[in-house]
């Protein structure tokens, strides 16, 4: 195939070695010719270090360069042009320009892809005069490496072209998911989940953005912390981000922004590419501040009480945390008593250690919240209230770093008291967002879980992450933080409600109307 890729830039000269790699003929071409040779160079020095390292021969090197065409003008004919990719600046009235001058030059059979991350490809494919021959093709940066490509139709996209494209991107190498032309497309859509309610604990003072990054890590098994991902990718570019999706989803309650970024975003504190961000940044940056060490008594008796006495879930998660702090060698004492000077540990699932402690009658100083959702690593986490008497919380989190195995003792985080603590609060709104793509039909539930694993590199995808869990432990979950906290942020989707109500995984798409239709055959009552 021969491909134009108009726009010489990071994108642009990604999508052309990986294209010429692959075995197309790309013509690259820029409005600044300069970009051009530059975009050449360093697609040459690419493919040399690939040769270096031994992941490429010197001869498949040679072969894709030479398939790499540099043009001087944009805008020339190319009756042999079989699709175009625009990779310029995010700017509807540029992209516009830019595929009306393509359309005059190029014969009507070459396919028109835009790469926009962020803008409507109907609304790009408007100012054509035939919109039916542009779709979204959106790729992610850098383009070889992260092998996952949004497929967009526009509302007037020929039916033939998603298909074309997905074929195209997966004889590349790379995977194709295909995603409705909304706000965020798929992968910035779910990524919304984990940010935002990261931002909602930070407002809450929960805890702070390395002690929340540490339990994203470490018991969600996430590669980076929701705070080290905004100052990788810069604040600015994620508050716009989140603030273009609430805006184009009609502020939908569970993509809320915080108040926390205005200010921070006008004071250039955007991440690495400043210096500063939600961490400090370069050569002379002493980075977070060390965990507390664990100074507590870890023999101090221990109760492990349900957070609700009359709830399966709650109960089996206190008979298992009393059973791996028995095993540790801590004192665990039973009975419907609590005695005297005993600390109390409550595993919370939605709710709040406060609630367990004017439920139940718990002594406030001394009672405590414990997150059950099995660590990836090796920590734990307390959840402490304003009543909480400080020596009793040294002590439990003494307790809590016990261990059974000869290991590493766990590391404790202590985090304020907040429904479902930090761990289940985040992953509740992973999976949430993600059940409101699936249900909306924006993707197909595997396509979430695919581009989401490979785009975000989250350990499973957000709906198979859930059926980990259960479609019945996540509708709990979603319950208990809606009614602990009122906020329409947390209410259960149908996507859930359905799964959990039916028996049906989180991941299985379900019958749908047409399904039940005889081909060609409308519905009769």
């Amino acid at each position: 195939m021969r491909i134009r890729i108009v726009g010489a830039g990071a994108m642009g000269r990604g999508i052309a070695q990986w294209a010429a790699v692959a075995g197309h003929t790309v013509e690259l071409c820029d409005v600044r010719p300069e970009a051009v040779a530059e975009a050449a160079g360093f697609v040459r020095s690419m493919l040399e270090r690939a040769v270096h390292k031994g992941r490429m021969t010197a001869e498949d090197a040679a072969g894709a360069l030479g398939r790499l065409v540099p043009l001087d003008d944009p805008w020339a004919g190319g009756p042999d042009v079989e699709l175009v990719v625009e990779a310029v600046r995010e700017d509807l009235a540029i992209k516009t320009e830019v595929f009306g001058r393509l359309e005059q030059a190029l014969p009507s059979s070459a396919v028109f892809a835009t790469n926009t991350s962020s803008l409507s490809v109907t609304r790009i494919a408007a100012g054509l005069k035939d919109p039916t021959r542009l779709a979204g093709l959106h790729f992610f940066n850098p383009v070889p490496l992260m092998r996952i490509v949004e497929v967009v139709p526009g509302a007037a996209t020929r039916p033939g072209i998603p298909p074309l494209l997905t074929a195209l991107v997966e004889s590349c190498g790379h995977r194709a998911v295909t995603v409705a032309d909304t706000p965020g497309f798929l992968v910035n859509h779910a990524g919304r989940g984990l940010v935002t309610e990261a931002l909602a604990l930070l407002e809450e003072t929960v805890a702070d953005p390395a002690g929340i990054d540490r339990i994203a890590r470490d018991v969600l098994g996430l590669r980076m912390g929701p705070f080290e991902l905004m100052d990788l990718t810069g604040l600015d570019v994620t508050a716009a981000v989140i603030d273009s999706i609430w805006d184009g989803f009609r502020h939908e309650d569970r993509l809320r922004p915080s108040y926390l970024t205005p200010n921070r975003v006008a004071a250039g504190l955007h991440g690495r590419k400043t210096g500063r961000g939600w961490f400090p940044y370069g050569p002379e940056a002493a980075g977070p501040a060390p965990e507390a060490p664990v100074t507590g008594d870890p023999d101090r008796p221990v109760c492990v009480v349900a957070a609700s006495r009359a709830g399966d879930a709650d109960a089996a998660n206190a008979v298992a945390l009393r059973e791996a702090l028995s095993a540790a060698g801590a004192t665990v004492v039973t009975g419907a008593e609590v005695p005297a000077g005993a600390l109390v540990l409550v595993p919370v699932w939605g709710t709040t250690v406060a609630s367990a402690v004017a439920a139940h009658g718990l002594p406030a100083g001394r009672t405590f919240g414990v997150d059950p959702l099995p660590p990836a690593g090796r920590r734990r986490v307390l959840a402490v209230t304003p009543a909480a008497d400080a020596v009793a919380a040294r002590d439990a989190r003494a307790v809590l770093a016990r261990t059974s195995d000869g290991g590493e003792p766990f590391a404790v985080s202590v985090v304020r008291d907040t429904a479902g603590s930090v761990a289940q609060r985040l992953l509740a709104s992973i999976v949430s967002v993600s059940a409101s793509i699936a249900e909306r039909a924006l993707a197909t539930p595997g396509d979430i879980d695919l581009a989401v694993t490979t785009g975000l590199g989250y350990p499973v995808g957000p709906l198979a992450w859930g059926d980990r869990i259960g479609a019945a432990g996540m509708l709990e979950l979603h319950r208990a933080l809606h009614a602990t906290t009122g906020d329409p942020r947390h209410r259960p989707t149908r996507w859930v409600t359905e799964r959990a109500a039916l028996g049906l995984a989180l991941t299985d798409p379900g019958t749908s109307p047409a399904d039940c239709l005889d081909s060609g055959q409308e519905s009769a009552v």
